[in-house]
């Protein structure tokens, strides 16, 4: 392309052999003329069709650097297209219809006999009825929307968030599960995780203990194990306070970021029960109101899963009070704005394996949006607490290497243990290489 539009252009040898030659006849200089009109439309049909491809079409303006956003709205090579529109965008459509007021919401099927059910699989499947050490099965779930972040920074950090689980998981025998899917079109946003955690109940019968985790939660104690002892009479455990919730009626007398919930028919009924406020739209916005009306504090603002239940706790107490326990005696739940700040202390004065003040088991950064393009807090001061929280907890598995970062507000790391022909006899001090956690003393098969 380029020899053929320098063809007929001057160079620098031909000129000077120009300069020194007879003149030329006049013929020939209209010939070259033409030649030299030929190649500026030429050069200005090229120059059209590079200024298109840059600015776009019918954009004109859309700056260069707007060129990926450009790429991701368009519909994906190979995609069908019906009447001009992708199906894909179809099914969003299909998430803007809500149910009537009158309508009745389910998640599926009644279920009315599951512990029975599932004590007939557990009893021809009993290898599958305890983990790797020994105790009853937890799965932890979580997940993040399937979208890529409004902020691009959003999606590293839900890789550290997903990392820092993977993590604990790994050295306490849990199970993971991680979710990029909408399982049920009316149960969006707060509530998508109660379809999820049914549809893994009922999948997971080996699972006695469902574990939800927000995508925007880490686990900063990495030794603290879940006393799973202690909440053998309950089927329902929350970061809360009994009088937050009975006596204040307050709307943030809980937190649902974090929480266990038991594999049985109690949960699939309090599934039942809870879920009706969730489908959007005129059923989520009109529960809103009546949350609104009956929570103190609560703003105006539509249904959400967390008061909803703070709601049934209130109203239906002899049904379901006595299976719920409100934990407090350490962090299932830590307010990051109370936590982060401290960590250094903490660091001074204490070691993995409290789980509360002392050495908190998760920092939950509750009111921001990193992933969005809205939030309580500024995502710069999100982002750079929720760096130093995945290194304040990663710190705890460099060491088992050798290693920790330089400082929790990087991710650069230096060497605290040096090179030895003697490997295996390094001591693993927070005992988390080859941890010798308790067995349990119980075992529970419905």
């Amino acid at each position: 392309m380029r020899d053929s539009l320098m063809k007929g252009v001057p160079t620098m040898r031909s000129a000077l052999v120009y300069k020194h030659s007879r003149s030329p006849s006049k013929g020939k200089q209209i010939y070259r003329y033409i030649d030299n009109i030929k190649i500026t439309l030429l050069c200005g049909f090229v120059t059209i069709l590079v200024l298109r491809g840059t600015i776009g079409l019918g954009n004109a303006g859309v700056p260069s650097s707007d060129s990926d956003d450009l790429m991701l709205e368009m519909p994906a090579h190979g995609s069908k297209l019906v009447d001009g529109k992708d199906i894909d965008a179809e099914e969003e459509d299909e998430l803007d219809l809500e149910l009537d007021l009158n309508q009745t919401y389910s998640m599926g099927a009644k279920i009315e006999d599951w512990d029975k059910q599932r004590h007939s699989w557990l009893l021809e499947n009993p290898e599958l009825a305890l983990s790797s050490t020994g105790k009853p099965r937890i799965l932890l779930v979580t997940g993040s929307p399937p979208k890529p972040c409004d902020n691009p920074a959003g999606d590293h950090y839900l890789l550290k968030s997903i990392k820092n689980k993977i993590d604990y998981c790994r050295l306490h025998g849990i199970d993971i599960f991680y979710n990029l899917a909408h399982l049920d079109a009316e149960m969006a946003g707060y509530w998508s995780k109660l379809p999820l955690v049914r549809k893994l109940m009922l999948a997971h019968p080996e699972m006695e203990w469902i574990w939800w985790m927000d995508s925007d939660a880490m686990l900063t104690d990495m030794v603290f194990e879940l006393p799973l002892e202690k909440y053998k009479n309950y089927n329902f455990i929350l970061h809360g306070w009994e009088k937050e919730i009975y006596e204040k009626k307050t709307w943030v007398g809980l937190n649902t970021g974090s929480l266990l919930i038991r594999n049985c028919q109690w949960t699939l009924d309090l599934l039942d029960t809870w879920a009706p406020m969730g489908p959007k739209g005129k059923i989520r916005e009109e529960a809103g109101k009546v949350l609104t009306d009956a929570l103190v504090g609560r703003p105006a603002f539509e249904a959400d899963d967390q008061s909803a239940l703070i709601y049934l706790l209130i109203t239906q107490k002899d049904k379901w009070g006595s299976k719920v326990f409100l934990e407090n005696s350490y962090y299932l739940h830590g307010y990051w704005v109370a936590i982060v700040e401290r960590y250094e202390e903490n660091i001074q004065k204490y070691r993995p394996g409290y789980g509360d003040e002392r050495w908190p088991f998760v920092t939950h950064f509750v009111g921001c949006k990193p992933c969005g393009s809205y939030g309580d807090y500024s995502v710069e001061r999100c982002l750079k607490q929720m760096e130093r929280a995945f290194n304040f907890g990663d710190n705890q598995i460099l060491q088992i290497y050798g290693f920790q970062h330089r400082s929790l507000g990087t991710f650069k790391v230096k060497r605290t243990n040096n090179d030895t022909d003697r490997p295996l006899e390094t001591p693993d001090v927070l005992n988390l290489l080859h941890s010798s956690f308790s067995q349990p003393t119980w075992q529970s098969v419905h």
